[in-house]
């Protein structure tokens, strides 16, 4: 196995892994292929994409898993040994290779990646209902942040508070 930023040669492998991704997220619905390419080159490869795609690839079974990460400045932390932070936007591993250390190598090599970037942690979001991923964070050390509560404002919620005020984006 080889984990290593995403390649070109391995877009479309990795497209068919994001499908298997949406199609986990949203039980009902699936998606073309060329939506998740085109999304995957203009947005999430894009030059103004603060991501950058990590994959875990087999030669005989392509891509088999990824991580999205940012690196991250503290607003709150201004001191040199903690200033810098990893986020972990997205973990996923195709479901026939799960339980093979795939998750673990990647995770790893994030870590690897937060260290020689001086990172002094790395922060991610896991669905309440993962009961696998939380065992498999925590049997890798991580702790649960139990201060903290996730929010979403979206669709018509979303819609409405933006058209409060003057419609300015300068002031």
């Amino acid at each position: 196995m080889r984990v290593a930023f995403v390649s070109s040669q391995q877009h479309e492998s990795l497209v068919d892994l994001l499908c298997e991704l949406h199609a986990h997220y949203n039980r009902q619905s699936a998606i073309s292929h060329e939506i998740v390419r085109a999304h995957l080159v203009e947005n999430l490869l894009g030059t103004d994409s603060p991501l950058r795609l990590v994959v875990a690839s087999r030669d005989d079974r392509g891509v088999i898993g990824f991580a999205a990460i940012a690196l991250l400045y503290s607003l709150v932390e201004p001191s040199p040994d903690k200033h810098r932070q990893c986020l972990l936007k997205e973990l996923y591993v195709r479901s026939s290779e799960r339980g093979q250390g795939v998750g673990k190598a990647l995770i790893t090599w994030v870590a690897r990646y937060a260290v020689a970037n001086s990172c002094c942690r790395i922060d991610w979001p896991v669905q309440a209902s993962n009961g696998k991923g939380i065992s498999f964070y925590e049997r890798l050390g991580a702790k649960r942040v139990t201060d903290r509560l996730s929010y979403r404002l979206s669709g018509s919620s979303l819609l409405k508070l933006a058209s409060t005020g003057d419609g300015s984006l300068t002031g």
